[in-house]
């Protein structure tokens, strides 16, 4: 579906962005925002700034967690368009394609054709932030690249070629450079191949990575310039995420509020500590048990009826329609995120609206009234109250 398009602001369009490319160069293809390289529960973070697209190229490997297949399907749910390409992006791009990632660039190509299998093909050492991410080593795919070339201008011969990626394979990523790859190749290469290699070399190596991730920005950047708006995945009838997952986005979650962004981890603490923790909790794990077992039973909600309890939902609290995007942000809810709470609420009414066609010897509506209202002392409350002597009425 296409809208007139308008002015794009920069969070429109979320970069992860790292070594592959420098800010400087990303800023000048499209407005954008460009975060650092993606770490875990980066890309849950980033739906709190309501983009439009997410571009992924460069996301950390070792010193800290990579970015989840999770973060990337749940802003597909939300309805944010993913871009991935020249490095982690490319990787997690051919993982997902399937699921509506829109992979960019020869390293996504060959790693949906299986021609390039691990992460250890885009990963390099590279400088801090403060000094913009600098490439520190050369990146397996960026030494395939060349060699391929070499073969191709006929520098190299392809027992030479193979021989090249061999020693660049050999070498821990940090550690490859190109005068470490080249002093790796050794007796492989005879002198006149090396002075062949030298003088094409000469004129410097295409950087892959760089390529690819350019493309990658300019695909994004002309989608959202073009108006149109991604489709957003229907979860209705599939299973929410594992707990794992969700308690991982609960902690990981950013809240919008007047005075700026505020971490979900710490309003839950607060909630934890105040005295209706119990109850508020309480409430929550029946309607999700309940959920959970009609979807058990194969039960699954209309649309008509998730739309019912999304009304009922906003007719509680009380919240006219231009006040409910402002609370949702403060929640820290995406439309995926509100549709998934009210298929719960719509389970949790089928549940209870069939409840004595569920069990073999189900309970009642007046069963479960009756008993409630036992246990929380109503019963007794109307019991002395029919029980009372009526007022007689004076006789005139």
């Amino acid at each position: 579906m296409k809208r007139r398009s308008a002015p794009s602001r920069p969070d429109d369009l979320i970069v992860f962005l790292g070594p592959s490319l420098p800010q400087e160069e990303a800023l000048a293809l499209a407005p954008c925002r460009v975060l650092p390289p993606a770490r875990q529960g980066d890309v849950w973070r980033a739906l709190s700034l309501h983009p439009r697209a997410i571009a992924l190229v460069d996301g950390v490997f070792e010193a800290q967690p990579s970015v989840w297949h999770h973060e990337l399907l749940a802003a597909l749910d939300a309805g944010v368009a993913v871009f991935g390409g020249g490095s982690m992006g490319a990787l997690r791009a051919a993982e997902l394609v399937e699921h509506g990632v829109v992979g960019v660039g020869h390293i996504f190509e060959a790693y949906r054709r299986g021609e390039l299998v691990d992460d250890s093909e885009v990963a390099l050492l590279h400088a801090d932030e403060e000094h913009g991410f600098r490439p520190l080593s050369v990146p397996l795919v960026n030494v395939r690249h060349a060699a391929r070339q070499a073969q191709d201008a006929r520098v190299l011969a392809p027992r030479e070629a193979r021989a090249l990626v061999d020693a660049a394979a050999a070498l821990f990523y940090q550690d490859r450079t190109w005068p470490r790859v080249l002093a790796t190749v050794g007796e492989a290469w005879r002198p006149v191949t090396r002075a062949k290699w030298d003088a094409w070399a000469a004129g410097g190596f295409e950087d892959l990575k760089r390529e690819d991730a350019r493309a990658c920005l300019q695909a994004a950047s002309a989608f959202v310039a073009s108006g149109t708006r991604a489709p957003v995945r229907t979860r209705t009838g599939r299973a929410p995420p594992s707990s794992y997952v969700r308690r991982r986005r609960l902690v990981e979650g950013l809240c919008v509020t007047d005075e700026g962004l505020v971490s979900s981890e710490d309003v839950l603490t607060e909630l934890r500590a105040a005295p209706d923790a119990g109850e508020l909790a309480e409430a929550g794990l029946r309607r999700a048990l309940l959920a959970g077992q009609a979807r058990a039973l194969g039960l699954l909600p209309t649309a008509e009826e998730v739309a019912r309890a999304e009304a009922e939902w906003w007719a509680q609290l009380k919240l006219p329609s231009g006040e409910r995007e402002v609370y949702l942000a403060t929640c820290g809810l995406d439309a995926h995120e509100v549709r998934r709470l009210c298929e719960e609420r719509a389970l949790e009414q089928l549940m209870l609206e069939h409840a004595s066609r569920l069990l073999p010897d189900g309970p009642s509506w007046d069963e479960a009234l009756a008993t409630e209202a036992r246990l929380r002392g109503r019963w007794v409350e109307e019991a002395r109250q029919l029980g009372a002597p009526k007022p007689r009425r004076r006789k005139r």
